[in-house]
Order: structure tokens, then C-alpha cells, then sequence
């Protein structure tokens, strides 16, 4: 038994306990991708051309490989945090919910593991 009424323990919590947190998460990842993504842009502009062997020495430079993995990794659990969202409210059937979340999660996991090891690949030089 609690000595909190009910208002007090759902105050803050959204529907599932977890809506609060899921929300800032999808704010700070958004200002994190403007703040990537400008320097993406800016970077790639600033190059003499975009070759191929030029662009991949420009992400061997070890500041780009760790910038462009964490533009990677956050744009992938950027849009992990807004699938689960459209997920959540358009899919009624329970089942149906969990397997396509499991399914989309599979998805984005493999995708931010190849974007990520593609990126490492390239920045110790064993591309071809």
C-alpha cells in the first residue's frame, strides 16, 4: 500500500512510465543530427572534389571516421525512436505490434552495424 494518491503516482509518467524520456531522447538526438549533419555538409563542400579516393581519404582522417560513425549511430537510433513511435499508435493488434517492432529493430541494428563498420573499414585503410 502507498501513501501516494494516484495523481502523485503517474505525475510526469505518460501512458507506459516511459513517454518523457523517449520524447527528450528524440530532441537531443534531433539537435545532435542538425549539429552532425551541418558539419557533414560543410565537410564534404570544403573537399577539392568528391572522388572516390579523395572522399576516402578524408575518412581516414581520424576525427572524420569518429564524427561520421556518430552521425551514422544517431541517425539510426534516431529513426529507431520514430518507427517505434509510428508503430506504437498505427499497429492495433498486440501481436502484430511486438513482432514488427522486433522485425524493425533487427533492421536498424544491422543497418547502424554496416554503416558503422563500413565507416572503421575505410579509416584503417583496408577498403579496396
Amino acid at each position: 500500500m502507498s501513501l501516494r494518491s494516484p495523481v502523485g503516482r503517474v505525475l510526469g509518467l505518460g501512458a507506459a512510465g516511459e513517454g518523457v524520456g523517449h520524447w527528450w531522447t528524440q530532441r537531443v538526438t534531433s539537435v545532435a543530427l542538425v549539429l552532425l549533419g551541418l558539419w557533414f555538409v560543410f565537410a564534404l563542400i570544403a573537399l577539392p572534389d568528391r572522388s572516390y579516393e579523395t572522399v576516402t581519404a578524408w575518412i581516414h582522417e581520424p576525427m572524420n571516421a569518429v564524427l561520421l560513425s556518430l552521425l551514422v549511430g544517431t541517425t539510426i537510433y534516431h529513426s529507431q525512436l520514430g518507427v517505434q513511435v509510428v508503430v506504437e499508435d498505427y499497429v492495433s493488434h498486440h501481436g502484430a505490434k511486438i513482432i514488427t517492432m522486433l522485425a524493425l529493430q533487427f533492421i536498424h541494428y544491422v543497418l547502424g552495424a554496416l554503416g558503422i563498420f563500413s565507416v572503421l573499414r575505410i579509416a584503417f585503410g583496408s577498403a579496396a
